[in-house]
């Protein structure tokens, strides 16, 4: 009979038959995790580098109640703990000699296991950003509607859309590359994109979804020219793209927003988007001290 505590492997089936449902069963609130199991999965884990994937699970009486994942290169992705939650896993991760970036998760988790970690392991955090989590109530489309229709973005559209990306990431702080030889390698590769265009078939606003996993559909990312915002674009190609989702039989939609951006918040939440989680990235710094010699 196994005793209650952390289960880890790097072998991802292993971890969806057992822990599958768990991570399943608030489809919503764990999509940045089921993105990234569904990423690995499709990509093969040689494409993230030589470094193994890292799966886990929290399991107590025989159930699953909570589960994390670290993808080669990458930070640590955990679902909601308590703070004597986060100080178990980050005992049990420092005494298995584990490094880690940075961790993402809940606002609360993430700041628990951050301090946790730092006294395990005297790795500083510092908070990297906070992001506000929706999830779709009743989508109500902008009044009025800004003149034009969506379109899907196609082979031809690639060089602006990539364009366009560019200026998405540097918006908000994102360090890659996206240009046609790591357009493939990019977390933006997997993803449909729809314009807002005008009457005159000029687009000026561009959504995009990633693919459904359990029912689920992302919206990210939605950018606007600077030079075009403030006539209802985004709304619209939002609204565009969640409608869709919602034809194509998804269950839930979601999408991230920065809370310290109060125009793209208040635009969200007028569409219809109802906010679900406050979440939390903190990186870390470890400072490496040489000690004289004698």
């Amino acid at each position: 009979m196994r005793s209650d505590g952390w289960y880890l492997t790097e072998d991802v089936d292993d971890f969806l038959a057992r822990a599958g449902g768990f991570v399943r069963s608030r489809a919503a609130l764990h999509v940045t995790q089921l993105t990234a199991i569904e990423r690995l999965r499709t990509r093969g884990a040689a494409s993230y580098g030589t470094q193994a994937p890292l799966f886990g699970r929290l399991e107590r009486e025989g159930e699953v109640h909570a589960t994390l994942h670290r993808l080669p290169s990458l930070g640590l992705g955990l679902t909601p703990l308590t703070p004597e939650g986060a100080d178990a896993l980050a005992a049990h991760l420092a005494a298995l000699g584990h490094s880690l970036p940075y961790v993402s998760a809940t606002h609360d988790t993430a700041t628990a296991f951050a301090e946790a970690w730092q006294r395990h392991t005297g790795a500083t955090p510092s908070l990297r950003t906070r992001i506000r989590l929706y999830h779709l109530g009743t989508l109500t489309p902008p009044q009025p509607v800004p003149p034009g229709r969506g379109r899907p973005v196609g082979e031809r559209d690639q060089e602006q859309l990539m364009s366009w990306l560019r200026g998405f990431a540097t918006d908000v702080g994102e360090v890659v590359t996206i240009d046609a030889d790591s357009w493939a390698g990019t977390r933006f590769a997997d993803k449909r994109y729809t314009f807002w265009e005008t009457p005159d078939g000029t687009p000026v606003s561009v959504a995009g979804v990633n693919p459904t996993v359990s029912g689920v559909v992302q919206v990210d990312p939605v950018y606007t020219p600077a030079h075009l915002r403030g006539h209802g674009y985004a709304g619209a190609a939002t609204v565009e793209v969640s409608r869709a989702a919602l034809a194509a039989g998804a269950t839930d939609v979601v999408l991230h927003a920065n809370p310290a951006n109060p125009t793209s918040n208040a635009l969200y939440q007028r569409i219809g988007y109802v906010p679900l989680a406050e979440w939390a990235v903190y990186d870390f710094t470890t400072t490496t001290t040489t000690r004289p010699r004698p």
